[in-house]
C-alpha cells in the first residue's frame, strides 16, 4: 500500500484503477464511505480479524480480553507500516478519519461487554470498569503498538508486553481500594 494519502480516492479513481466504469463501482459498493468500509473490510480479514467472535464467545471473559489483545497485535504487526499510512492518511481526510474512528470504538465496544461479563462475576469492580475498558482499548491501539515495536522489539515481545501490563490493569480493577 502506497501512502499517497486519500487525495482523489474516489468511485471514479477506483473505477480508473480497477478498468471499469465509474457506474459498475456505484453499483457494487455504492458511496465513497461504503467504498471505504469495503477497503477496511479487506484490511481486516488480512490481518485476521475474523476471529474477534471467536474471543467473544470464549466462556471465560478474562481468556476472551487475552485473545482479544493478541488478536489486535497480531492485526497491527502483519503490516505494521502500511497500517500507520493508513491511519496517517486519516488526519487529512474528515470521511476518512471518522470511518477509522468508528472501526477503532468497535474496539472499545468488544474490550466493554468482556470487562461488563468480568464484573457480572466479581471479577472487576463495576466503579472502575469504565476506566479499564478505556486502558484496554489504549492498550490495544495501532499508536502504542507501534511506538512499542520501535526498534529491535519483535511484534511478539510487543504483544508480551501489552498482554503484561493488560493483565495488570485487570487484577488493579478486581483489587479493594486501599
Amino acid at each position: 500500500m502506497r501512502n499517497t494519502g486519500l487525495i482523489g480516492f474516489s468511485l471514479e479513481s477506483v473505477a480508473k484503477a480497477a478498468g471499469v466504469s465509474r457506474l459498475t463501482v456505484y453499483n457494487q459498493l455504492g458511496s465513497r464511505p461504503e467504498l471505504l468500509e469495503a477497503v477496511f473490510d479487506g484490511i481486516a480479514a488480512q490481518g485476521g480479524l475474523h476471529r474477534i467472535p471467536n474471543a467473544m464467545n470464549d466462556d471465560d471473559p478474562r481468556a476472551g480480553v487475552d485473545r482479544l489483545i493478541e488478536i489486535f497485535c497480531d492485526f497491527w504487526g502483519s503490516d505494521l507500516q502500511s497500517l500507520a499510512s493508513v491511519q496517517a492518511a486519516a488526519s487529512g481526510d474528515t470521511e476518512f478519519a471518522d470511518s477509522l474512528a468508528a472501526r477503532n470504538e468497535r474496539r472499545r465496544v468488544n474490550f466493554s461487554i468482556l470487562v461488563d461479563r468480568l464484573v457480572e462475576r466479581g471479577d472487576v469492580r463495576a466503579r472502575v470498569a469504565g476506566d479499564l475498558v478505556d486502558m484496554l482499548f489504549v492498550l490495544t491501539s495501532l499508536p502504542v503498538f507501534l511506538q512499542l515495536s520501535t526498534g529491535k522489539r519483535k511484534n511478539a515481545a510487543t504483544r508480551k508486553l501489552i498482554l503484561a501490563a493488560a493483565d495488570d490493569a485487570v487484577r488493579r480493577a478486581g483489587k479493594p481500594p486501599l
